[in-house]
């Protein structure tokens, strides 16, 4: 199939003109949406796209004592596209530059949280306060052939967000009236126990 260019390849994932940016956690279900695709196609060039987009934000552990990566790091999705390309040229030297580009500048991106969950099984996690008025978001994906959910409900157990497609990826955001106290619960409808990462702003 054709490559893209480097050039054409950053176009490819701009933000139409106008457009609000995407957050950092809006980057990170597309940088796995892109890499889910790209492996499913066996194209390096979509899995690179992928780890170019992840690189740059910065995760933060929510307990630096297990800081672990998350099973979907750009390291990893590199590594997916260096398989894939066979070793054409041109890919695996686009795969060695971004490998080797530095982390100057990167900001603070969004907090996670490494977890492993059982087959049918829902983790509840603490109530987290989130501010009135500001976006709030919540995502969890895993690298393993899985199907996980999210849910987000409200002091009062009402669910104000749930994503339950069948994929290894879930995204909620929603705009609380006032600041309040949300529970996030995440279910592994999958085969198998998995690991996963849950991110929130």
């Amino acid at each position: 199939m054709p490559r893209l260019a480097p050039a054409l390849l950053l176009c490819a994932f701009a933000t139409p003109l106008g457009a609000e940016a995407l957050t950092d956690v809006q980057v990170l279900a597309l940088s796995s949406q892109l890499y889910f695709e790209g492996v499913a196609r066996g194209d390096a060039v979509l899995v690179l796209a992928a780890a170019r987009l992840r690189k740059p934000i910065g995760l933060q552990a929510a307990d630096p004592a297990h800081a672990e990566a998350p099973p979907l790091g750009w390291q990893a999705m590199l590594a997916e596209a260096l398989i894939l390309s066979d070793n054409e040229g041109d890919i695996d030297a686009l795969i060695a530059d971004l490998d080797a580009e530095g982390l100057k500048g990167m900001a603070s991106g969004p907090f996670y949280n490494i977890a492993n969950l059982r087959a049918g099984a829902t983790e509840s996690y603490p109530a987290t306060e989130y501010r009135g008025g500001e976006l709030a978001e919540a995502y969890v994906e895993a690298g393993a052939d899985t199907d996980l959910n999210i849910e987000v409900q409200d002091a009062a157990g009402n669910v104000v967000c749930e994503d339950r497609d069948p994929s290894p990826i879930a995204y909620c955001s929603w705009r609380p009236a006032e600041t309040g106290a949300y529970v996030l619960k995440v279910e592994n409808l999958g085969p198998a126990s998995a690991t996963y990462a849950l991110m929130t702003n």
